[in-house]
């Protein structure tokens, strides 16, 4: 059987009246095409699961993208409007679940707000707001579009020489979307910031030292991961990290 992987979920209401828990139909292609392992969506709710039933229910991880962001305290600042919208449950699952498969060794892999839930996993910030830095990119969504258009390529990403991301994709400059408002300020104990935008925005990461896979972007490597030459390695090499921990 193929290995499973937990695609975090989110929190949605249909016709303003009926819950839900959803995952992009995007992140189920790349980890059934690309990854080749099972995709299963999580209800990311302790009411509904627990970070050990996860733990041994699952052999790896996707830390998806979401509207709501992680909530501030979880860092030691205070909520104000510049935050936006939060997601305590899903909080109170990834993170526990991202320390816990750090020291385990089990893989995950973080996407936009995964990429942001790990560096805050591991002790670190982030702004509230990037766009509103001096000398910094609107990093944000564009507000209308087709598909294609919002998840176009909008900026270079600079690798780290010699670091895990440059090692596994032959370069040190890779095109990629943008479709994120709050980016990482302090970074995490043990993370390393692999890769950044023309602004230094922080775009690549992984956990030092840590005896599994870590890699996390900030970027959305989902769209059409089967065709684009950056998001086809990384989701290959999360589907290998995957069957790994399987066997």
């Amino acid at each position: 059987m193929r290995p499973k992987v937990g695609i975090i979920g989110n929190p949605h209401t249909v016709y303003n009246t009926y819950n839900v828990q959803a995952g992009g139909v995007l992140n189920c292609e790349a980890v059934n095409r690309v990854s080749d392992c099972l995709p299963l969506v999580v209800p990311c709710d302790p009411d509904l699961v627990s970070v050990e039933e996860l733990l041994e229910a699952f052999d790896g991880f996707l830390l998806t993208g979401a509207r709501a962001n992680v909530h501030p305290k979880e860092y030691g600042e205070e909520l104000t409007e510049a935050h936006g919208i939060m997601d305590e449950a899903r909080d109170a699952i990834t993170l526990p679940l991202i320390r816990a498969c750090v020291e385990r060794g089990q893989p995950f892999f973080g996407v936009c707000r995964g990429f942001q839930e790990v560096n805050v996993a591991m002790g670190g910030s982030l702004y509230p707001e990037v766009r509103d830095l001096p000398g910094r990119m609107n990093h944000r969504m564009p507000p209308e579009g087709t598909i294609e258009e919002i998840f176009a390529h909008r900026h270079d990403v600079t690798l780290q020489e010699g670091g895990v991301f440059h090692r596994l994709l032959g370069k040190t400059s890779i095109p990629t979307n943008t479709l994120h408002g709050q980016a990482v300020n302090k970074p995490g104990d043990r993370i390393t910031i692999e890769g950044r935008a023309p602004d230094g925005t922080p775009e690549a990461l992984v956990v030092k030292d840590a005896p599994g896979f870590t890699m996390s972007v900030q970027w959305h490597p989902e769209y059409q991961a089967d065709l684009d030459p950056v998001s086809r390695p990384l989701f290959q090499a999360f589907g290998d990290a995957v069957r790994a921990w399987q066997a």
